[in-house]
């Protein structure tokens, strides 16, 4: 499969250098696959515990941290600002925000004990897009200062669910699926009283779960 690069109105006023610096900052499919990135044991679990949890649509991003049994320890979902061309610098600086909110950082272990995924919900087709690419990269750079095992990087669009590098999916949930009630997915997928980095309690669909 041959992956292009749509020409926009901002990349065209970027500089040569700029242009190969942003680059730099994005993965594709098979330099993801090659990364050893950790196998999800059951990642239906995952996407429909975090789908039932932050009820994602298109443009919402949500970063979970799972422990060794995959189970999960903090999430957090947001909107990343909309930048034109996508950069993996911006992105992994909005992940590390947002994991520093939820969970600290396990940067004094000699090897890392969690495991942070990616559920991005966005427009368009499952195939890899340059977005996709630019947040695999910062998902990878935010584990690494925040002293995560680095995890799968999955897709939610209108054709379902899909964990990029590995070629799992499923057509439920998709993009447009209607919110489930997080008791009724059959996962045990953290606490049921999510929590703000405060500690104070707010509804699933804008959390931070601890």
């Amino acid at each position: 499969m041959t992956f292009g690069f749509a020409p926009s109105a901002a990349g065209s006023l970027s500089t040569p250098a700029a242009t190969a610096s942003r680059l730099a900052r994005m993965l594709e499919p098979a330099e993801w696959a090659a990364a050893g990135i950790p196998l999800l044991r059951n990642p239906r679990e995952v996407v429909t515990g975090l789908h039932a949890r932050h009820r994602p649509s298109p443009a919402t991003a949500v970063v979970a941290v799972l422990d060794h049994e995959e189970r999960l320890t903090a999430s957090a979902s947001f909107t990343p600002r909309q930048a034109t061309p996508a950069d993996g610098w911006e992105f992994r600086n909005a992940l590390l925000a947002h994991l520093r909110r939820v969970v600290p950082h396990d940067l004094r272990r000699r090897t890392p004990v969690r495991t942070a995924v990616l559920l991005y919900c966005r427009d368009g087709d499952a195939r890899w897009t340059e977005e996709d690419g630019a947040w695999m990269w910062g998902l990878r750079d935010a584990c690494t200062l925040h002293g995560l095992r680095c995890g799968a990087y999955i897709t939610l669009t209108h054709d379902g669910w899909q964990v990029l590098g590995e070629g799992r999916g499923g057509r439920h949930p998709h993009s447009a699926s209607p919110p489930s009630d997080l008791a009724e997915s059959g996962v045990d997928n953290g606490p049921s009283a999510p929590r703000r980095a405060s500690g104070a309690p707010e509804p699933l669909r804008r959390t931070a779960a601890r």
